[in-house]
């Protein structure tokens, strides 16, 4: 019988599960292994659970794992009855039939309470808005809900053995769910904070009361089911739709029934920054599926524009991240559009100049998240005879995709974060005309690290740290440090990003989803936080190009970055 001295981490992302085994002192990856998911905006659960077999399979088993811990896709929408089988599909957060829903919840709550309550404000992407839709949409389904959960939650809890009684060891237990503060924090009914739910937003979203579940201390080691309490500590009955209990960032969840010690998890890009070891003065800009910008800090972060969403990091801090729809699809869009291989796109983009010769990208695709432009579409501008080359389209799309980001950028900086460096990962953060251009469009060092499934090495991060109680330095390994360099293209950029977001605004006023007052008051704290970004001396997008010449924050190509706890 194998000897248990490895941690294992999963990623549960979008597209695909992968599962890292690592040696828990080093972080040294021992053997990898991964599966696909099916696409689409909405999934069966089940086809998680099966791939998260295969890629297990594929990783050669857990026989020598004694920690694991699973992170995930955040928000997705996983209703369960009380047999502990899902109601209907999973929405997931690219699924956007949401919309209206969140715009109802800010008009009921409010934006600014919102705010102040959660950190962020809703969006379609959010959980909330998921059940808010599911209430109204489909009350049949809506009123056999018995839990909700969120795809990492539902996977530890299968990991842990529950599940319906057919199809696992230890039954429907949903007293047994848990979570974490970081995944929690995506729904919109979570306080990042206190660490508490807020039962009063559960409410107004799905029209029934919730309670968090109870916790099973001794039922995942001894399968011995344990009773729901009665009432919770509110007096509400035990009937109330069940919530995951919010385990504390390096608390165990159980053991598996077979004695494998499973940790909190967490949502993806808290599992990405835990496993990059980010620290203070470090922004991570990560192009997947989702574009998205994150920090690690003990601020407060309550940005009222709703472009700043305040979540919880995954060791106890906070996680201000700034999210867009569109990033490495839009690469996909232009290989298409232009019928070239990825390696051919970049070419053609590294053969035209910094700005396209004038020709500018709104990437806006699938609507947009961040600004929050749901109904928007993608718009190539500028263009002429003379610069409608397939080398301009090439890099237009790329620059349209990198200031997307950079404009997220600058959203988090203004809630205090610094950025002494830029980390730039990502599958499209191979691409050399990705890597290339950003040194157009950010104007702090940007390091590479060397291409890793960071999410699932921060989840077996995260199951070291249950294992021994402290969390172990690991080392990320740099393959690149991209200095930045002067131009114009992100003021190229803005002017038409800017017009594209006045109409979609005026489109929706016209249909009456914004009122006019609403919006101007939108458009003055927008205002206001783009001039507190151009006062700011830290600003990552504002500074002259006196400024250019920046030291090497980390020495020549492929040095190495320590993780420290």
């Amino acid at each position: 019988m194998s000897i248990r001295r490895f941690v294992a981490g999963v990623d549960s992302s979008t597209q695909s599960c992968k599962v890292v085994i690592a040696d828990p002192d080093s972080g040294d990856i021992i053997r990898t292994g991964s599966a696909p998911h099916p696409p689409g905006t909405e999934v069966a659960p089940e086809a998680w659970w099966t791939a998260l077999q295969k890629a297990i399979a594929a990783a050669g088993g857990l026989d020598d794992v004694a920690g694991l811990s699973i992170s995930g896709q955040q928000h997705g929408l996983v209703a369960l009855d009380a047999e502990g089988r899902v109601i209907r599909d999973a929405l997931l957060w690219n699924d956007l039939r949401s919309k209206a829903a969140a715009r109802d919840l800010i008009a009921e709550v409010g934006a600014a309470d919102y705010v102040a309550r959660t950190g962020i404000l809703p969006v379609a992407s959010f959980t909330a808005a998921k059940l808010r839709w599911l209430r109204v949409a489909e009350p049949d389904n809506a009123a056999r809900v018995a839990a909700v959960a969120l795809p990492h939650d539902w996977l530890s809890w299968r990991f842990l053995g529950y599940g319906p009684a057919e199809s696992s060891a230890r039954g429907p237990v949903l007293d047994a769910l848990v979570t974490d503060a970081s995944d929690a924090s995506g729904t919109a009914y979570f306080d990042p904070s206190t660490s508490r739910y807020d039962l009063d937003l559960f409410r107004i979203a799905f029209g029934a009361s919730a309670r968090e579940a109870a916790g099973l201390p001794c039922a995942a080691d001894t399968d011995v089911e344990a009773d729901s309490p009665d009432v919770n500590e509110k007096g509400d009955a035990a009937s109330a739709i069940i919530l995951p209990r919010v385990l504390t960032p390096n608390e165990a969840a159980g053991h598996s029934p077979d004695g494998i010690v499973v940790g909190p998890g967490a949502g993806d890009n808290a599992a990405a920054a835990l496993g990059l070891g980010v620290t203070s003065g470090d922004l991570v800009i990560s192009i997947g599926t989702s574009g998205t910008v994150f920090g690690t800090t003990d601020l407060p972060i309550a940005d009222s524009s709703g472009a700043v969403a305040g979540f919880a990091s995954a060791d106890g801090g906070r996680l201000p991240l700034v999210a867009t729809l569109n990033a490495a699809r839009v690469l996909d869009s232009a290989a298409t559009l232009l019928r070239v291989s990825h390696d051919e796109l970049a070419a053609l983009a590294l053969a035209s100049r910094p700005g396209a010769d004038g020709l500018t990208l709104v990437p806006y695709f699938e609507g947009e998240r961040t600004p929050n432009l749901p109904d928007a579409t993608a718009r190539l501008e500028g263009m002429t005879l003379g610069n409608s080359s397939a080398e301009n389209v090439a890099r237009a799309f790329v620059e349209g995709m990198l200031c997307g980001l950079a404009d997220g950028l600058d959203a988090v900086q203004a809630q205090g974060l610094e950025a002494g460096r830029l980390l730039l990962i990502g599958g499209a953060a191979r691409n050399p005309a990705v890597r290339e251009v950003a040194r157009d469009i950010f104007t702090v060092p940007i390091d590479v690290p060397e291409q890793a499934e960071y999410v699932a090495i921060g989840a077996a991060r995260q199951a070291a740290w249950t294992l021994s109680g402290a969390l172990p330095d690991w080392t990320v390994e740099l393959v690149a440090t991209l200095h930045p360099r002067p131009s114009q293209v992100r003021q190229q950029y803005r002017s038409f990003a800017a017009q594209t977001a006045a109409q979609q605004t005026a489109a929706q006023q016209t249909a009456g989803l914004v009122s006019p007052d609403r919006t101007t008051q939108e458009r003055s704290s927008s205002e206001s936080s783009t001039s507190e970004r151009s006062s700011s001396k830290s600003s990552t997008s504002e500074r002259s190009s006196s400024d250019q010449s920046l030291p090497d924050h980390r020495g020549s190509s492929g040095a190495h970055a320590s993780v420290k706890g």
